[in-house]
């Protein structure tokens, strides 16, 4: 056992500890109250219970599962944006990562293109969809439109109904809503038997997405989804924008998000105004998402907001590029902000995306958004892999297993957390130029909690802060941790937990987080270092009623750091992990054991190219006209000018490990065709360009593939992250490929 124990006298009774302060410390503080019970009895919920008993519930901090309070995650995917044949795979995917919802547009356009021809066949099947995430033992929650956005040619409108203008579209106009009950009805259908109240994953539905405009609109489309047989437990809206006036108390449940970053944004700047996601704050809504659609709003919640949890469908699990704005997240940037969505007292992490896709095959159109489709942005014809935790091939990004750690603690440490709303310190950040103010929050019930703190923001360094203690003035008398003032590192976040029940001890406090806990012969909990912190225990010993243990420089590893005795006279076995085995932890099938999955290095091969064409002049890139005035994409006579390759796979490869064709390449626009056929294209960010092949297989190793790039020009009015600029030297333009090669998708070693 790896620990220095030290005895301390019970300095105040009950569930606090109070220490000297000491005189070199920067003394943090906030005041806890205790919150009063939680309210319900308002809520207006379809059916409840599914066949089996099992009932979906709301009060006013949470979601409940048979009257309990759960945690739960969810992760968009749409379906439609990936073939059916891949499904499966991808869903058992976002469960090992710990999503138990998947949430997913229905796209109009994507199933009535030609008005009165309506497509649910393959990778555009709903109820196959539905039944798969059954299958797989994930709940879903369907975002049904009219109007969704999602990137896609008219927000999700197909062209035939844009045409009529003499219909007044997300309106109670009786044209517009004569076409939208065909909508509902069609997706009810596809809905049937799929429900929660027939026993399957359909626990929820979203009317519209961020809307602004009279509460008729949305209340008309619950009402229509009800007489089409949608009968789910839970309704729900957007929570941005600020309403006209507010949706009757209980109908539809405002679910918010925020994002590292936004491709909508009209500016070439790092960051922009987005910096408040990197704070903690007791507002929900984010005012900076859907700028480009929805313009510059005052931050603040609508009235009534407090009624309900604090529900996220929208935290920014990765970012789309525009055109005018390569976003290219560090997967640091997209932690950071889920971090504070849960400091502020979220009780439902929802990521848009979790699951990036590519836009299916029209019959009329690509289905992009575009400025010539009267869009601000400017967005790629196929890609949407949103650099999401995962990609649009299934690629695992980084993020991915950061999340999967959080969603460890959430499954296993969320059901009381998810009851605990969030206070802010006595001292908070001013504004985006105060990097000197700690930011942090607490979670608690009153006794126990947990402090979340936050050092770090995105393209902006944030200095480490010295001698640092956490002063908490709760109901039953002063708590200080931890003993001796502790340095916060630079650009780290975490949380750190206090009074914690572990089930006959009690944890005083931990400067370590906890991931999750085992219930084998002897329950095991496991944390997870906070790098730059030496570790520190502080427990109550159970029969010894005034006395403390402190476990001091508790050292990482696979053997115990140290066992406690309950007050039963049973074992407790605590854990301590690096930062690396945390991330690589994940819990076996049955709940009784661990294994550490740590990905294989990824195998790569070269693959053979020839240039067919160098690259001619590169293109003056105008700006649009309308409000944005930002940068307008190619269109297809400017890629007369392109550099072309002629990409040569290897003969053999292994599809059952989905390979990757992965290329770096420095310049504009790059796309990847087949006989002419586009495959995938992209905005150049600094990111590598790939493409799954198994999804092409096998015309693509006998095809004519190749790669065409734009050159980039030095002055480009364009947003690039400094990362990934290029040194143009003496150059006004640059093209080049950098490398192309195969690489396997991840996979895991125990």
């Amino acid at each position: 056992m790896n620990f220095q124990p030290r005895r301390l006298q019970l300095a105040v009774v009950c569930t606090s500890l109070a220490f000297a302060i000491s005189l070199r410390a920067e003394v943090v503080t906030a005041t806890i109250q205790t919150p009063p019970p939680a309210e319900t009895g308002y809520f207006k919920l379809g059916t409840t219970k599914n066949p089996a008993g099992h009932e979906i519930g709301v009060n006013s901090r949470s979601l409940l599962f048979d009257a309990q309070p759960v945690f739960p995650v969810m992760g968009e995917m749409h379906y439609a944006r990936v073939p059916q044949a891949e499904w499966r795979n991808e869903l058992l995917k976002m469960k090992a990562g710990g999503v138990d919802i998947v949430a997913t547009y229905v796209f109009w356009i994507h199933h009535e293109e030609i008005e009165g021809q309506w497509d649910w066949s393959g990778q555009r099947d709903l109820k196959k969809f539905l039944q798969t995430c059954n299958d797989v033992g994930l709940k879903v929650v369907v975002r049904c439109g009219p109007w969704c956005h999602g990137e896609v040619r008219n927000g999700g409108f197909p062209d035939w109904v844009v045409a009529h203008k003499d219909w007044k579209l997300r309106s109670t106009d009786t044209n517009f809503l004569a076409a939208v009950k065909i909508l509902y009805a069609q997706i009810a259908e596809q809905m049937r038997g799929e429900l929660w109240k027939d026993g399957g994953p359909v626990i929820g539905i979203q009317v519209d997405n961020e809307f602004g405009g009279s509460p008729n609109y949305l209340m008309t489309l619950k009402k229509i989804a009800i007489e089409s047989g949608i009968d789910v437990p839970l309704y729900d809206k957007t929570g941005w924008p600020a309403m006209k006036s507010p949706v009757p108390l209980g109908e539809l449940l405002p679910l918010f998000g925020g994002y590292a970053d936004g491709f909508w944004q009209n500016n070439l700047k790092p960051l922009g105004d987005g910096w408040g996601v990197y704070a903690f704050h007791l507002t929900r809504t984010d005012t900076g998402v859907g700028t480009d659609l929805l313009g510059k709003r005052q931050a603040g919640d609508s009235v009534g907001t407090e009624k309900y949890p604090h529900l996220t469908c929208e935290v920014g699990g990765g970012m789309e590029t525009s055109y005018h704005r390569r976003i290219n997240l560090d997967p640091r940037d997209v932690e950071s902000v889920a971090f504070c969505q849960l400091g502020s007292g979220s009780s439902l992490m929802g990521y848009y995306m979790y699951h990036g896709g590519q836009n299916p095959e029209g019959k009329l159109t690509t289905m992009q958004e575009s400025q010539a489709t009267g869009y601000p942005n400017d967005l790629p014809v196929k890609n949407y892999d949103f650099n999401a935790p995962l990609g649009e091939f299934g690629q695992i990004n980084p993020q991915y297993y950061w999340l999967r750690r959080l969603h460890l603690f959430l499954h296993d440490f969320g059901a009381p957390l998810a009851q605990m709303p969030a206070t802010l310190p006595d001292l908070c950040p001013t504004n985006k130029t105060d990097f000197a103010t700690l930011r942090w929050a607490v979670r608690s019930d009153g006794s126990s909690g947990y402090v979340f703190v936050n050092n770090y923001q995105r393209l902006q360094p944030l200095a480490a802060k010295t001698n640092v203690q956490f002063k908490l003035n709760l109901s039953v008398g002063e708590f200080v941790f931890p003993k001796q003032p502790v340095t916060i590192p630079a650009d780290e976040f975490f949380y750190w937990p206090f009074n914690l029940d572990l089930g006959g001890a009690k944890l005083i406090y931990a400067t370590a987080q906890p991931v999750c806990k085992i219930d084998a012969d002897v329950p095991t909990f496991y944390f997870a270092e906070t790098p730059g912190v030496k570790a520190e225990f502080e427990v109550a010993v159970a029969g010894e009623k005034n006395d403390l243990i402190c476990f001091e420089d508790v050292q990482t590893g696979h053997p115990p750091a140290f066992m406690l005795k309950t007050k039963s006279g049973g074992k407790i076995r605590i854990m301590l992990l690096s930062e690396a085995d945390s991330l690589a932890l994940q819990k076996n099938s049955d709940g009784h054991g661990v294994s550490f999955e740590k990905p294989k290095k990824v195998l790569e091969k070269k693959v053979e190219t020839e240039l067919l064409q160098p690259a001619g002049a590169a293109r003056q890139i105008p700006l649009s006209q309308g409000w944005s005035h930002t940068a307008l994409a190619p269109t297809e006579a400017d890629w007369t000018n392109a550099a072309i390759w002629k990409i040569r796979l290897p003969a053999r490869l292994e599809l059952n490990r989905n390979p990757l064709l992965r290329v770096h390449y420095v310049g504009n626009v790059a796309r990847l065709t087949l006989n002419g056929k586009l495959l995938n294209d992209d905005f150049y960010s600094g990111r590598e360009f790939d493409l799954g092949l198994q999804r092409y297989a096998p015309e693509i190793f006998n095809g004519d593939l190749r790669l065409e790039i734009l050159p980039l020009r030095k002055d480009a009015p364009i947003f690039l992250e400094p990362k990934a600029r290029p040194d143009f030297g003496t150059n006004e333009s640059l093209v080049k490929l950098q490398s192309a090669e195969i690489v396997n998708q991840v996979e895991f070693e125990k």
